[in-house]
């Protein structure tokens, strides 16, 4: 089971709501099966509806385990575009939705099945 760090599930609320209405975007990296840092990628872009990744600029970094990105729509679920880049950059992602609070989010892997992920 994946665990996140409470202080960076509170950053990653704080980024996306600072974003707003666009939507923030990050790769997540995790050591022992705990998450616990962002990643942020040169040349991202966010937009309204999507954020684009330059994943050429993606470093070659096993501790990469996934991605985080939040919908300002509300809706916590992946497109078909989210399930396309889940499975090409990890295990774990997770989509914060609009109040971007503790309790408005959710974890899917990389066929865009949501799996659990506990706070600590």
């Amino acid at each position: 089971m994946w665990k996140i760090k409470k202080e960076l599930l509170r950053m990653i609320m704080e980024a996306s709501k600072d974003s707003y209405p666009h939507e923030f975007g990050a790769f997540l990296r995790a050591k022992f099966g705990i998450i616990y840092e962002l990643v942020m990628l040169p040349g991202t872009i966010s937009g309204g509806s999507s954020v684009v990744f330059q994943l050429m600029m993606k470093p070659i970094d096993f501790s990469i385990v996934g991605s985080v990105h939040s919908h300002p729509s509300g809706v916590p679920l992946p497109s078909e575009a989210d399930i396309n880049m889940f499975s090409r950059t990890g295990d774990v992602h997770i989509i914060v939705a609009y109040p971007f609070t503790m309790y408005s989010w959710k974890a899917y892997n990389r066929e865009g099945e949501e799996i659990e992920v506990k706070i600590i």
